[in-house]
Order: structure tokens, then C-alpha cells, then sequence
């Protein structure tokens, strides 16, 4: 079978647009402290409930998604997250803004799990590529809405942000012809429990594996991404020169995610972990040592070694438990990205504890704790 590129683009798109609007959040914490008087422990709240929110609710939506040939899952989960992530530019106090940060994180996990359970039916023969090419929609959104949203603050100013709700509507109704019902995998008659069960099969033991070491790279890269803009505006930059380091950091990881899915496609998957976990501990180190203008090289370099294993924790898990492509999907990106970015308040805890650099390099090194999990992986390729 082959590579149905208009089906795989508008997946893309879906991702594309519903991870643009998340990713105004994080680079305008700096803002949001200013304008609203928020500590460090709050700012870890909130982006503790966006991830939380993805932990609770992608595994349901997985296992609905896979009972049930509808579209509903995806168009009203992007719908809210284009609605209310906007709004949050208007919210008075800190509860409000939480309000409508989890309404948003609500929708970007209800679109998520149907969305990347349909890319493998698309693929032909190069799953983990077409898995790298759609997870390329994601990290070049984190790495584009930064940019985007951080300069058109600066211009704007941060009550104008619910008129940027319109581009991303005009986008749905677009996609809204293009995009099939999703398939079936055969689990309607069982429940939630069975239907896990059912999904994962004997690799289980493969599956939980791969999970806590997608849930340690969740863990430090929300870490990073959570308290590096308000480092770096402590230390003296500009929100926009802050929102530039955000995007490098995710950017860089769509080409790193795109050559990590096209090498697993040729020599396996275990392989690429081992390199892109022993190297980003000492590119995180290294990002925080670095000063001046090199401390954009710095965060290039060590978002695309945080980034590059993302689709490949997708595809492996998709490649071991075939039956259940949506619940295994949302297991991998939003149970472990959920859980990882939910401990993210103790980091902001710990960060008015001690000062954000300190711990943020002491996470950095959590990554060399995944690498004894990754040699007890099994050699696999995508299947194809």
C-alpha cells in the first residue's frame, strides 16, 4: 500500500494547528507573571494542569476513539483548544486564566489519540517516517506559535489575542471536507480494561517499557520548555528574544524528529534511542552553560536531541501492539507527556526554592537514567 498524501496532510494540518494554539501558553509565562502577579509555583500549576489534563483524558478518548467510527473527537477537541487558548490573553487573575489554559488542554487532548491512530492506515510501507512527517506538524507548531504569539503580544499587546481564534477557524472548516471517519479496531465490545488488555497484547511488558522512558524525555522537556522563557527574561532578554529560544528548542526537533523516524525506518528503533539519550543530558548541560547570542545555538541543539525520540515512542508502541493504534498512542503522548509535564509544579516549587538554573540542571541529567531501560529493549522496525 501506498502513501495517501492528502489524508496524511490534512492529519498534519489537524496537529499543525491544534499544537500552534497550545503553544502560545509557555513562552508568554513571562507576561502572564508580569500582568498578573504570578509566582514561579503557579506558573508550574498551570502548566502542570495543561499536561495533567493530557494524562487524564487521551487514554478515554483512545479507547472511545476505538470503539467508535466518529469525527467528533477530533473537530470539537481542535475547536476548543483555537476558542479558548486565545481568551486566556483577557483573563483577569490567575484562576480565570487557568480556566480557559485547561478548557484549551481539554481540546488538544481530545484530538490528539484519533488523529495519530490514523496516521499508521495512511502510511504504506514507511510508518515511521510518515510518523516523523505528522509529528513534524506538532514540533514545527511549538516551535512557529512561539514566535508568532510573542511578537504579536509585543505589537498587540495581550488583549488582542482572542482575534488570532480566527485563522485557526477558517483552517477547521477547511479540513472538514478532506478528512475521512476514522477506523474501527475492533474492540467495541470491550471495556476499558479489556479493551488495554486486548490493545497491548503480550508486548505489554515492551509497552510499559517504552512508556517511563517516554515519560522521563515528557519530564525534562516540559521542564525545560515550562521555565526557560522565565530564565532567560530574568536574566535580561526581551519576551521575544525568549519566545526565538522556545521556538530554536522545538523547532530543531522537527528536522531531528524527521531524521530519527527515517534512520528507525532503516536500522530499528533501539538503536536511535540509545544515541538521542546518551547526548541530550550533555546538550541540556551544555545549553545551560552556554551565554550571549550562543545560547540560541545551544537551545537548537538540545531541543532536537529532546525532541527526536517523540515519534519514535509513538511508532514502536503502534508497531508492537498493532490492535490498538489510537490507545497505545494516546499512552505514549499523553499519558507519558501528561504525567511527565504534570510534576511540573514541584519543579516550579523547587525553582522559588532554590532559583530555576540549578534545577533545571539537575534535570538535565535525567535522561542518562532511561538508558539501562532502552538496552532491554527489543531490536524492531515499523512495520511495512
Amino acid at each position: 500500500m501506498s502513501i495517501n498524501i492528502k489524508i496524511l496532510f490534512a492529519l498534519t494540518l489537524i496537529h499543525f494547528t491544534g499544537d500552534f494554539y497550545t503553544a502560545f501558553i509557555s513562552p508568554l509565562f513571562p507576561v502572564f507573571v508580569e500582568r498578573l502577579d504570578l509566582s514561579l509555583t503557579q506558573v508550574g500549576i498551570i502548566a502542570g494542569t495543561m499536561r495533567l489534563l493530557a494524562f487524564i483524558i487521551q487514554p478515554t478518548v483512545g479507547y472511545l476513539a476505538d470503539r467508535h467510527q466518529t469525527r467528533s473527537f477530533i473537530f470539537a477537541g481542535l475547536a476548543l483548544t483555537i476558542i479558548f487558548i486565545p481568551l486566556s490573553g483577557i483573563a483577569p487573575n490567575f484562576w480565570v486564566l487557568l480556566l480557559c489554559v485547561a478548557l484549551g488542554s481539554i481540546g488538544s487532548s481530545m484530538f490528539h489519540p484519533s488523529v495519530t491512530g490514523m496516521v499508521p492506515l495512511y502510511a504504506g510501507s514507511k510508518a515511521g517516517f510518515s510518523m516523523s512527517v505528522f509529528n513534524t506538524g506538532g514540533t514545527l507548531a511549538f516551535g512557529l506559535g512561539p514566535l508568532f504569539i510573542t511578537w504579536y503580544v509585543a505589537f498587540f499587546g495581550l488583549t488582542a489575542m482572542p482575534i488570532t481564534m480566527v485563522g485557526g477557524l477558517l483552517v477547521l472548516l477547511f479540513i472538514w471536507r478532506m478528512l475521512p471517519r476514522p477506523q474501527s479496531e475492533g474492540l467495541k465490545r470491550n471495556g476499558f480494561l479489556e479493551a488495554l488488555k486486548e490493545s497491548l497484547g503480550s508486548a505489554w511488558k515492551y509497552i510499559a517499557m517504552i512508556w517511563l522512558v517516554m515519560f522521563m524525555r515528557a519530564l525534562v522537556g516540559q521542564s525545560f520548555l515550562t521555565f526557560m522563557p522565565v530564565l532567560y527574561v530574568q536574566e535580561g532578554f526581551s519576551v521575544v528574544s525568549a519566545g526565538a529560544i522556545y521556538s530554536l528548542f522545538t523547532v530543531s526537533g522537527t528536522i531531528s524528529g524527521l531524521l530519527s523516524g527515517h534512520i528507525s525506518d532503516r536500522i530499528g528503533f533501539k538503536p536511535v534511542f540509545i544515541f538521542t539519550y546518551f547526548l541530550m543530558a550533555p546538550a541540556l548541560w551544555l545549553l545551560l552553560q552556554l551565554g550571549g547570542n550562543w545560547i540560541y545555538f545551544g537551545a537548537a541543539l538540545a531541543g532536537g536531541f529532546v525532541l527526536a525520540p517523540l515519534p519514535l515512542g509513538v511508532t514502536m508502541a503502534q508497531t508492537l501492539a498493532p490492535k490498538g493504534r489510537s490507545m497505545v498512542a494516546s499512552l505514549m503522548m499523553g499519558f507519558a507527556y501528561g504525567l511527565g509535564g504534570a510534576i511540573t509544579p514541584v519543579i516550579g516549587k523547587l525553582a522559588d526554592t532554590f532559583a530555576i538554573r540549578p534545577v533545571l540542571t539537575v534535570v538535565a541529567f535525567l535522561p542518562l537514567l532511561a538508558l539501562p531501560i532502552i538496552a532491554l529493549f527489543p531490536r524492531t522496525r515499523s512495520n511495512g
